[in-house]
């Protein structure tokens, strides 16, 4: 079964925007994975716009299944995951003013600079994953750095999904085959839902773990708000 981990970033999103502990981000990690999730991942920025650094360090005695830390790795972002040793560590190429991430790593043109990473990584027994684009040159590039794990970005997937398009599925089919052959464990994320997963994974041979936040938690919103409306008028009458 492909392992489910739980990107927690919009909670933290909602709870910074009030200010307090509502909701609270530990109690939240924590029932995630008593409903049955694998994994928890958080992707910290430098700005602490949703995860803050101390966040990371909390979750640490928290998270019990696996603890998946995804970010750029600049200076701090390394020396917080080596202070934390999560069980894996995504590496991300994003700009520090982006909404989100949209792309995947030139595991070609950064190979020095992220072998270099992943190996400091690795002796200090942290698994190590490049976020990669559905591309067989950046695969190939991936397997190079040493890294255990790609994680495929599924934009396009999604988008293409979205329209009607399964033949969108194609160029991640091949990656994820190149992927099998070069012995690289397979993740995926970014804009993965309910709608999209179940044939994302019929397609994609030996998925090891999605990591799915926004989506699931807006659809957490959707197909919760029903009973706690419900709760709300019951308690009202």
């Amino acid at each position: 079964m492909t392992k489910l981990s739980v990107n927690i970033n919009k909670i933290a999103t909602l709870r910074n925007a009030r200010g307090g502990n509502v909701p609270d981000l530990l109690q939240v990690a924590k029932h995630i994975q008593e409903y049955g999730a694998k994994g928890i991942t958080i992707h910290p920025r430098p700005d602490e716009r949703h995860i803050r650094y101390q966040d990371a360090r909390d979750l640490k005695s928290i998270v019990y299944t696996e603890y998946n830390i995804e970010g750029n790795p600049e200076k701090s972002f390394i020396d917080l995951v080596l202070e934390i040793k999560p069980t894996q560590v995504t590496l991300v190429p994003d700009a520090i003013d982006t909404i989100t991430s949209n792309a995947g790593w030139n595991t070609i043109k950064h190979q020095s600079f992220l072998k270099e990473i992943t190996q400091e990584f690795q002796r200090n027994n942290i698994r190590t994953s490049i976020f990669v684009d559905p591309v067989l040159e950046m695969i190939e590039g991936a397997k190079a750095t040493g890294a255990e794990r790609i994680e495929l970005y599924t934009e396009a997937f999604a988008d293409q999904f979205s329209l009607g398009n399964k033949n969108g599925i194609q160029p991640y089919v091949a990656a994820a085959n190149l992927a099998n052959e070069l012995g690289l464990g397979i993740n995926a994320g970014h804009d993965l839902s309910l709608e999209n997963i179940e044939y994302f994974k019929q397609n994609i041979p030996n998925l090891l773990e999605v990591s799915i936040g926004h989506a699931l938690i807006s659809e957490a919103l959707y197909l919760g708000l029903d009973n706690v409306i419900n709760m709300y008028l019951h308690k009202l009458k």
